[in-house]
């Protein structure tokens, strides 16, 4: 061989091992960032005092439950398991949750995915989603429902927020939990898919996570199929003040879009919409803002004003949410409603109670308006007069109103009396958690196409979606409507926002958490998510009735039982201690 040839080949070597080289350098060095985000409350507890001594140095990681949730301030005591399985039909999400820990500062902290691999194929990495999860001041149940002053409650910090960040910057002495969510493609082949997920810390790799995503051979409809009659109330004006932006404004309606796409895509079926002032007396930080402006003339004619009204529901059902509008209330939690006075050149709040001539005379007119203007926009058959928790006497007045003045537009209310049986025939029907109805009266409503389902609130311990609830109590919320055959449930606040609702879900009236289930920019929680997780479940058990007994085999019919035994487990709001491992028994059963 000759000289030349020989320095020729020895160049090329140098140069495939540098090649080599730097795709090493890639893999595991990434360029550094400001990962800038708000800070967390102090941590009030003693548990600030854990003993941190045994934790080896540098980033520790581990898969834990989906149903843990760590403190912040406490050494974890976990079995270290670098690897997860996770289980879910095509179109379904499901998640996985991966702990952070430190005795020292850790800067930069990111996570890869790899694509998911199978011998069937392959699914992208963007399948997957890892969100840092932070903590928010909680407090406790307590009396519940009532006044209350933070210090006269035990306060912590809860895991709850999933934040929407590039990269965390890890305290020392603290625990950070990451959620994985898998969007499992509809089209995807039923396998076992593997990828890698990769942990770096001041740009530099930290450790390798194998993940499985086990593609069961089924499929979960799109949400906006979905049964499950979901109905979390929307709040606009919180929105608005949080971002500093005019309420009604271009840049409010954009700023409301990812937050109510998410809505939307949890299967929601209702906007909330109002008539005339806060419904609700001001119960919640922020006023509800007017969709309706009424105007009294000086020859004592009316007009309203429909505009806000018409482009907020619009806006809703341009988002997938166009199944019901529930519009509060006939019946205020003040009996009041004000107006803009044209004789008077101002602003004119009235207090009128139901049984009243002067409120049959002025609900009489707005009603027969309102009539007419949703018949013009085709809205007429989807439209509830709402009602929240009013007394039978004032139900009473106010649906005679309805009767004789608007006998076309539906009725819906959340009733905490015990009198729905009352109003058989009201189109939506929302009874207070433990309010008992019989699974017969349910199915002779939903023959008629009346809805049924439950709320809970600030009254009810359990299961709950408190910021110090067990997580899986949301899952348990749609089991329990499963068994005891409610067509769905109802929760008063998706985003009644508190002051600073980043950090501090405590609120001056109720438990923490109760105003809000989502976070400002459109960040999810774990409640939330664990929220929709249930509602799949649902629609799973309905997908697998409809399977066994179209199937109608002594295998399917030996399925279905064993489904149907395992659901009447959670037909108690007083569940056995062991709830949770009964609660992922039956998950399985659907898998």
């Amino acid at each position: 061989m000759s000289i030349s040839s020989t320095i020729l080949r020895l160049s090329v070597c140098m140069l495939i091992g540098l090649q080599v080289l730097a795709l090493i350098s890639c893999e595991s060095k990434r360029l550094k960032k400001e990962c800038n985000t708000f800070e967390e409350m102090q941590d009030p507890t003693n548990d600030t005092l854990s003993d941190w001594s045994n934790v080896p140095a540098g980033l520790q990681a581990s898969f834990i439950s989906i149903d843990d949730k760590l403190p912040k301030s406490v050494a974890p005591q976990v079995s270290l398991n670098k690897s997860v399985t996770v289980t879910g039909w095509k179109g379904e999400k499901v998640s996985a949750q991966l702990l952070l820990w430190s005795v020292s500062n850790i800067d930069q902290v990111e996570l890869e995915f790899t694509d998911f691999q199978a011998q069937g194929g392959k699914l992208p990495a963007s399948v997957a989603q890892a969100r840092f999860v932070r903590y928010v001041m909680t407090d406790e149940f307590g009396p519940g429902c009532g006044y209350r002053k933070p210090e006269d409650f035990p306060s912590s910090l809860a895991a709850d927020m999933l934040d929407n960040l590039e990269c965390f910057n890890v305290e020392a002495k603290s625990v950070r939990p990451v959620w994985l969510t898998f969007a499992i493609p509809s089209d995807a082949v039923a396998g076992d898919y593997k990828s890698t997920l990769k942990l770096y810390a001041g740009g530099s790799k930290v450790e390798d996570f194998e993940i499985t995503l086990n593609v069961v051979d089924q499929v979960l409809p799109e949400p906006s199929e979905w049964l499950y009659h979901l109905d979390l109330w929307q709040h606009p004006s919180a929105v608005a003040r949080v971002h500093n932006l005019e309420v009604w404004s271009d840049a409010h309606f954009e700023k409301m879009k990812p937050l109510m796409k998410m809505l939307a895509d949890a299967g929601q079926k209702v906007i909330t919409a109002t008539l005339n002032m806060d419904p609700w007396n001001n119960q919640c930080y922020d006023a509800y803002a007017d969709m309706i402006i009424w105007t009294k003339h000086e020859d004592q004619s009316w007009t309203f004003d429909y505009t806000i009204f018409d482009k907020w529901v619009e806006y809703m059902m341009d988002l997938g949410i166009d199944k019901m509008i529930n519009c509060y209330s006939l019946l205020t939690w003040n009996n009041k409603l004000h107006y803009n006075d044209m004789e008077k050149r101002e602003l004119v709040t009235v207090e009128l109670k139901a049984q009243s001539k002067e409120y049959v005379e002025m609900w009489s007119v707005f009603l027969k308006d309102f009539t007419s203007h949703l018949r013009e926009k085709g809205w007429l058959e989807i439209t509830n007069i709402a009602m929240d928790e009013r007394a039978p006497a004032d139900m009473q007045a106010a649906l005679k109103v309805l009767e004789s003045a608007a006998p076309e537009l539906g009725v819906s209310l959340a009733d905490n009396h015990k009198s729905y049986r009352d109003y058989p025939w009201i189109k939506d029907i929302c009874v207070g958690a433990g309010n008992e109805v019989t699974k017969e009266e349910i199915a002779a409503r939903r023959a008629k196409g009346l809805i049924t389902t439950y709320y809970v609130c600030c009254s009810d311990p359990f299961p709950n979606m408190f910021t110090f609830s067990a997580p899986a109590e949301s899952v348990y919320a749609a089991w329990y409507a499963v068994a005891a055959d409610f067509d769905g449930f109802l929760r008063w606040a998706y985003n009644s926002w508190v002051e600073n609702p980043l950090t501090d879900s405590r609120f001056r009236t109720w438990p923490a958490g109760d105003t809000y289930m989502v976070y400002p920019d459109a960040r999810s929680s774990i409640r939330f998510e664990r929220l929709v997780e249930g509602i799949q479940d649902a629609e799973k058990i309905r997908v697998l009735r409809k399977k066994y007994i179209e199937e109608n085999s002594p295998e399917s019919l030996a399925k279905l039982n064993q489904l149907e035994e395992a659901i009447e487990y959670f037909n108690t709001l007083d569940p056995s201690a062991d709830w949770q491992e009964k609660l992922n028994d039956a998950k399985k059963l659907l898998n």
